[in-house]
């Protein structure tokens, strides 16, 4: 679960909540494999889920995410591996008998039935009383604020009343873990951003599993506690919003999320360190000299290495900070090539002596009427060795 300030814990005392035994998590997904003829969709994919957890899947098309996400449904079937809810090996329940649910893209609703219907169509199929079925369609409609339009078919709503439509219907049966597939992709920005707060909301007093599957990084940011990021079928990290940011394993979830700058370089493991650099490395590289970073909490093991650096920790200025130590910061001078201003923040790309281009991004805090460097103005570009990631892939 994430430690992340901005993330309240996402446990709930709820029923839902707390159906898995103790220590046992909710959902254990165990060496999964799903190959479709010669392409392996999911390769042996490990990964486990506490009740109560926020949990996003993060990742390109065609990485897997969603043939995880219909396995977990029960609309595919691994080829290998386990799929256990509670303990219990679920890979061979048919999706209608799992305490599971989806929400798809498409929201899949039935055109000709109103909204209360299509609320009420899968406690039908579940042949639960009448009596229980209204007060459940009450409820839900109720919780999803949809208070008025119980009679309007789809076609007479907006995008954003379709999808609360397809959650009620996918939270009528009081699902153990609740599934959605690209929940909010049809949604305009604002209308998505007030959706992604309201969902979070939801969840956090229902107290239910959410897995959301998306390829928005800012989605995925700030809804989720906990986000795995796929690729080709695998997990290449499974971490908080800020750890996932902040700390990259590898140099493709660095390149992934977020922008960031990448400089080669080679760490030399022989070399003895100077007196003021302790806890620090020298990294050589071609193009920016030598870069100091913070010791990694791993020793490297390899001497090829690549320095990653995000944007807003690069600052700029019109001549060299006056630092007495040299080894307090990194220093690199060159041209502001171009600027992109984006409103909270302006974008520069600068191209140092070498040619290598860095990107540095300087939140505006105050009313601007014009960007702080323009194009063809010479700067220093410098940053703290503690705000360097090194990265061995």
């Amino acid at each position: 679960m994430s430690e992340d300030t901005r993330h309240p814990a996402r446990t709930a005392n709820s029923k839902a909540a707390t159906r898995a035994a103790p220590g046992v998590p909710l959902l254990r997904i165990d060496a999964v494999v799903k190959t479709f003829g010669r392409f392996r969709a999911v390769d042996g994919l490990s990964l486990d889920i506490a009740a109560g957890e926020f949990f996003a899947l993060l990742g390109p098309s065609g990485c897997g995410k969603t043939t995880l996400l219909r396995m977990l449904a029960g609309f595919e079937t691994p080829d290998e591996g386990r799929i256990l809810l509670n303990g219990e090996d679920i890979a061979q329940i048919p999706p209608h008998q799992r305490p599971v649910n989806m929400m798809f893209q498409s929201y899949a609703l039935f055109p000709h039935l109103s909204v209360s219907d299509n609320i009420a169509f899968g406690l039908k199929r579940a042949k639960l009383p009448a009596s229980e079925i209204k007060a459940r369609v009450k409820e839900m409609v109720a919780l999803v604020k949809l208070e008025g339009l119980e009679k309007r078919r789809p076609d007479q709503l907006s995008g954003g009343q379709r999808q609360r439509v397809a959650l009620a219907r996918s939270l009528a049966r009081r699902p153990q873990l609740l599934l959605l597939d690209e929940p909010l992709a049809a949604l305009d920005k604002k209308l998505r951003e007030s959706t992604q707060l309201e969902l979070m909301e939801l969840q956090r007093r229902l107290g239910l599993t959410f897995i959301i599957v998306t390829h928005d990084q800012q989605e995925a940011m700030t809804m989720a506690g906990r986000i795995g990021v796929m690729d080709a079928g695998r997990l290449e990290q499974v971490a908080s919003p800020r750890e996932l940011y902040e700390a990259p394993r590898s140099r493709w979830v660095a390149e992934f999320v977020g922008d960031i700058n990448l400089i080669e370089g080679k760490f030399d493991s022989d070399t003895e360190p100077h007196p003021a650099m302790a806890r620090r490395l020298a990294i050589a590289t071609g193009q920016a000299g030598t870069i100091h970073v913070a010791e990694p909490r791993q020793p490297l093991a390899k001497a090829d290495v690549c320095v990653a650096i995000r944007p807003e920790k690069i600052k700029l200025s019109r001549r060299a900070p006056a630092f007495d130590d040299m080894r307090t910061i990194n220093r690199l001078e060159g041209v502001i090539a171009d600027v992109g201003y984006l409103g909270g923040a302006t974008s520069y790309r600068i191209r140092l002596d070498s040619g290598l281009v860095l990107r540095s991004s300087i939140a505006n805090t105050a009313r601007l009427d014009t960007d702080a460097y323009s194009p063809g103005q010479r700067v220093v570009a410098w940053f703290a060795p503690e705000d360097c990631v090194v990265l061995e892939q």
